[in-house]
């Protein structure tokens, strides 16, 4: 962590991009109490992130005393975001750095940074391609840290298959009505009409028992089939049913 102390504070005054998230928190705090009033934190909102995630995340900061600004971004409206192919995430973190980056200028912060860990360079993570593209700094993961961050809703969806408001918005409502039942961890996978959800492994067994509860509570979001993922919930599942093949996918 004092490696990331001290990469924070050489930055001299920083734009953070701030979710909510474990990751992004941390760098928030760190960048708070190594530069003060020289570190700003802007918050992105946009269909692929719950509402109720969003509302956590501004509570937060403001609980943190952080100096907050909003900005709403517009990936989902990109069609090679919504084709949803391996390079979406690129596709999303173009436009929230095409969106921050004239902030970051209009506040004259000398550095953009986002909160990418170790974990994000490796697996399949293009977003992280274009935050290198464009030089946008990341302390934690140049500090080899490392922790689990929270994946925006399209990553539910398998590629290939089309992002739409419409769908993140199903997603949204299954896993919040998954949730009120009682299990932490969720994923809803959306495979069309059906729902493949994903819960930690040790809560399967529950889950199972209250099926009935919890396939109700998924069709009241729209879907028409309900199963249950038997290997538990699995970061980048969705992954497995392809194979990267442009240098944007690696």
């Amino acid at each position: 962590m004092n490696d990331a102390r001290r990469i924070v504070r050489e930055l001299g005054s920083v734009l953070v991009a701030y979710s909510g998230g474990v990751d992004s928190t941390l760098l928030l705090r760190l960048a708070m109490d190594e530069l003060e009033d020289r570190a700003v934190a802007v918050l992105a909102s946009s269909p692929a992130y719950p509402e109720s995630e969003q509302s956590a995340a501004r509570e937060l900061a403001h609980g943190m005393g952080a100096r907050l600004v909003e900005v709403a971004t517009t990936e989902v409206e990109l069609e090679a975001y919504a084709r949803n192919n391996p390079d979406r995430c690129f596709h999303c973190k173009e436009e929230l750095f095409d969106t921050l980056e004239p902030l970051r200028q209009e506040l004259t912060l000398a550095h953009l940074a986002y909160g990418a860990t170790a974990d994000d360079a490796g697996d399949h993570r293009p977003g992280h391609a274009s935050a290198v593209r464009r030089g946008v700094r990341f302390p934690l993961l140049e500090a080899n840290w490392n922790k689990p961050s929270f994946a925006c809703l399209s990553s539910r969806i398998p590629h290939g298959t089309p992002v739409t408001v419409a769908a993140l918005r199903q997603i949204e409502a299954a896993e919040a009505a998954v949730k009120a039942l009682g299990f932490g961890q969720v994923r809803v996978r959306h495979h069309g009409d059906v729902a493949r959800i994903e819960v930690d492994r040790e809560d399967i067994e529950r889950l199972v028992a209250q099926r009935e509860d919890v396939a109700a509570a998924v069709r009241e979001a729209g879907y028409k089939f309900v199963s249950v993922d038997l290997e538990g919930y699995a970061t980048g599942s969705l992954n497995r049913a392809w194979k990267p093949t442009s240098p944007r996918s690696s």
